[in-house]
C-alpha cells in the first residue's frame, strides 16, 4: 500500500461509493476488508492522521535508556494534552503520539461520576494500542440477559457467530491452547505461548484443588507460527518483545495496519479520507436512507460530504454514539434511527477493581527469556446463574508468575557491596491474579449530547453518566476473597489482595449504547447490526452489544463486523438497501 498510497488517500470526491466505513480501528478495518474483497468500492473515513505501517512507528525499538525521560512523558506535555490519556497502561514516551489530545477532545461527566475516555485518533485507531487478548464468547454469554432478566435478550446465539469467529481468527492469527471448555470455546489457534515453570506447577495445583477453575495460557492475537496467508501480507513471527503499543514492524500482532488494511488495499477497491472528523450522517427522509456522511476537515475546519449506498459506523462505542446522536432530522430529532429512545443508554465497561499477589517459593533456579506478550487466564467460573452467590454474572482472572527485577529490589533494605550485588540478581518469584468482571446493562448508565458545550469542530460534546453498581462492587469483593483463598491453598505466602474503587473507562472495553435486539421498541439494531429504522445503516463496534460478558470484546467486534458485511453485501446485491 505504501508504494501506491496516492491512489487510496483522497480528500474531495463526488463518487457515490458502494460503502462508507466510519472508523479505521478493529471494526472499521474489518468492514473495509470484507467489503473490498467482495468487489465493493469502499471509502474509509478516519478523523485522524495517516499512520503508515513501519514508517510511522517512531517509538519502536528505542530502549528506555535512550529515551529522554526513561519512558516517562514530559509533565508539561501531560498537563496540557494528556491528563486523561496518561491513565492508560500503554501511555509512554514511545506511544504518546498514538493517543488523543485531551485539550481538543473534551467531554463532560455527570455530577458525582467519573469516566476516562481513552482516544486514539489516527489511521488504525486503538488497534495499534490494544492489549491483544482474544477470546470467543460462549453459549452462556449470549443468554445471560435472558437467564437473569437484566438487559434485553441477545437476538443471536453462539451458533450464529461461531463460523464468523473462525473466519476472522484464521486471518488475524490467534495463539492459544485447545481446552474444550463449556464457558470458553476454542478458537482456530496458532501454537500457544508457553507457561513458565512456576505457572506450570500452579496450573497442576489449581487443577487438583479447583477442577472447575482451569488456568490456561492467555489467548492473544500474536503470530507464534504465521500461516502462508499471514506471511504473504508481510507479517512475521512474534519476537516476544512486548513493546507492541509502540508499533510492530514485524506485523506480528493483529492491527489494521498489519492485517486488514493491506488486504483491503490489495483489491484496489479502497479509498481513505483521513483527517475527516465526522459531524453527522446525511439522512434522506423520502427514501428513509442514509445518503452519506458530513465531515469537517481536521486541519482547516472546512466542511465536505461523501456519499454511499450503505454506511457502517465503526468509530468506537462512544465515538459512534456521538455521531448517531448528532445526526438529527424531523423524523429523528433525538438521533438517527432512535425511535426506541435507547440510543446512548446501557453503557458498560469491564470492572478491574480486584486482585492479589503472593510470594512463590521453591523456584530459585528457574527463569524465563523474552517478554511474553500474554499471561495466564482463568475463565469465568461463575457463568451459571446461582441465587446463593450474592451477585449476578461473574469475572475472569488473569495474571502471571514473574521474578522481581532490580526496580522492585531498589526499594528493599540494604547497603554496600552485598546490596549492589543483589541488584544484579533476579528477585523472588511472585504470582498474581486480577479480576475482569462483567458489568450489568443498566438504562441509567448513558451518554448524551451536551446542550451547550461543543468541541473545536462545532460538534456537541458527550456527557457521560456511568458508574458501577452494588452488584459490581460485590463481585469485586468476591474476586479478591477467592484469589486469597486460591493463593493460600496453593502455598503462596505474603499474600496481599485489594479491592479498589476505580471508575469505568480505563478497561477501554466500553460497549452497549446502540444495542442489538429483536424488538425495535427496546433496541437500536437487529441481529445483523442493522438499524431497525434505517435499512442501510449498520453499527458494528462495541456499541451494538447487549451485555459485556467478562471476555475482552475485540474478537467479537471482528466476528460481528464480518457477519454484518456479509449480510449487507447480499442485501446490496438484491437491491434491498
Amino acid at each position: 500500500m505504501n508504494n501506491k498510497k496516492d491512489e487510496y488517500y483522497i480528500k474531495n470526491s463526488d463518487t457515490v461509493f458502494d460503502a462508507i466505513v466510519i472508523g479505521s480501528g478493529i471494526s472499521g478495518g474489518w468492514a473495509a476488508k470484507e467489503f473490498t474483497e467482495r468487489g465493493f468500492k469502499t471509502l474509509m473515513i478516519e478523523r485522524g492522521r495517516i499512520v503508515e505501517h513501519r514508517k510511522d512507528y517512531i517509538g519502536e525499538n528505542i530502549p528506555p535508556w535512550q529515551q529522554p525521560l526513561r519512558t516517562r512523558v514530559d509533565n508539561l506535555l501531560v498537563n496540557e494534552q494528556h491528563k486523561i490519556q496518561k491513565q492508560c497502561y500503554a501511555f509512554k514516551d514511545a506511544t504518546k503520539h498514538f493517543f488523543g489530545n485531551d485539550k481538543d477532545l473534551p467531554y463532560t461527566t455527570a455530577k458525582g461520576t467519573q469516566f476516562s475516555w481513552i482516544r486514539a485518533n489516527q489511521l488504525g485507531g486503538k488497534s495499534l494500542l490494544w492489549h491483544r487478548q482474544s477470546y470467543r464468547w460462549g453459549p452462556y454469554d449470549f443468554i445471560a440477559n435472558k437467564a437473569d432478566g437484566h438487559g434485553n435478550d441477545w437476538p443471536i446465539r453462539y451458533a450464529d457467530i461461531a463460523d464468523w469467529y473462525s473466519h476472522v481468527e484464521r486471518h488475524a492469527g490467534i495463539s492459544g491452547s485447545k481446552e474444550n471448555l463449556p464457558n470458553l470455546p476454542d478458537s482456530e489457534f496458532l501454537p500457544p505461548f508457553e507457561l513458565n515453570g512456576p505457572e506450570k506447577a500452579l496450573q497442576k495445583q489449581f487443577s487438583a484443588l479447583y477442577p472447575e477453575r482451569p488456568m490456561i495460557i492467555g489467548r492473544a492475537a500474536h503470530l507464534t507460527e504465521p500461516t502462508e496467508l499471514q506471511v504473504s501480507q508481510g507479517r512475521m513471527q512474534c519476537k516476544a518483545r512486548n513493546e507492541c503499543q509502540a508499533g510492530c514492524s514485524f506485523g506480528a500482532y493483529f492491527s489494521t495496519q498489519s492485517s486488514t488494511l493491506p488486504a483491503a488495499a490489495a483489491t484496489n477497491n479502497l479509498h481513505i479520507a483521513a483527517n475527516s472528523v465526522v459531524h453527522s450522517l446525511i439522512y434522506d427522509e423520502s427514501s428513509n436512507r442514509v445518503k452519506g456522511v458530513r465531515v469537517i476537515d481536521n486541519d482547516d475546519l472546512s466542511q465536505r460530504e461523501y456519499f454511499a449506498k450503505v454506511v457502517f459506523v465503526c468509530a468506537s462505542t462512544l465515538g459512534s454514539t456521538q455521531i448517531l446522536l448528532n445526526s438529527t432530522s424531523k423524523r429523528f430529532p433525538n438521533g438517527i434511527g432512535n425511535s426506541s429512545g435507547v440510543l446512548g443508554h446501557y453503557l458498560m465497561d469491564h470492572n478491574y477493581n480486584a486482585g492479589g499477589t503472593g510470594d512463590l517459593a521453591g523456584f530459585d533456579d528457574e527463569f524465563y527469556s523474552g517478554r511474553r506478550p500474554t499471561g495466564v487466564y482463568m475463565p469465568n467460573f461463575n457463568y451459571k446463574p446461582d441465587n446463593k452467590r450474592g451477585f449476578l454474572r461473574g469475572y475472569a482472572l488473569s495474571g502471571r508468575a514473574y521474578r522481581e527485577d532490580w526496580k522492585s529490589m531498589q526499594r528493599s533494605d540494604g547497603i554496600g557491596v552485598d546490596f549492589k550485588n543483589k541488584l544484579k540478581r533476579p528477585g523472588k518469584w511472585k504470582f498474581g491474579l486480577w479480576a475482569q468482571g462483567e458489568m450489568l446493562p443498566r438504562y441509567e448508565n448513558h451518554v448524551s449530547l451536551h446542550t451547550n458545550l461543543k468541541d473545536k469542530w462545532g460538534i456537541p460534546q458527550l456527557n457521560i453518566n456511568c458508574q458501577f453498581s452494588e452488584n459490581e462492587r460485590a463481585m469485586m469483593h468476591d474476586a479478591a476473597n477467592q484469589v486469597e483463598i486460591m493463593l493460600t491453598a496453593a502455598g503462596l505466602t505474603n499474600i496481599n489482595t485489594e479491592v479498589t474503587n476505580e471508575a469505568p473507562g480505563l478497561a477501554i472495553h466500553e460497549v452497549g449504547t446502540a444495542r442489538m435486539g429483536r424488538d425495535p421498541k427496546t433496541s437500536y439494531l437487529n441481529g445483523y447490526n442493522q438499524s431497525h429504522d434505517v435499512p442501510n445503516l449498520f453499527v458494528t463496534d462495541g456499541s451494538s452489544f447487549c451485555s459485556s460478558a467478562v471476555q475482552n470484546p475485540s474478537l467479537t467486534f471482528m466476528a460481528l463486523t464480518a457477519r454484518a458485511v456479509d449480510y449487507a453485501a447480499k442485501e446490496l446485491q438484491q437491491q434491498r438497501l
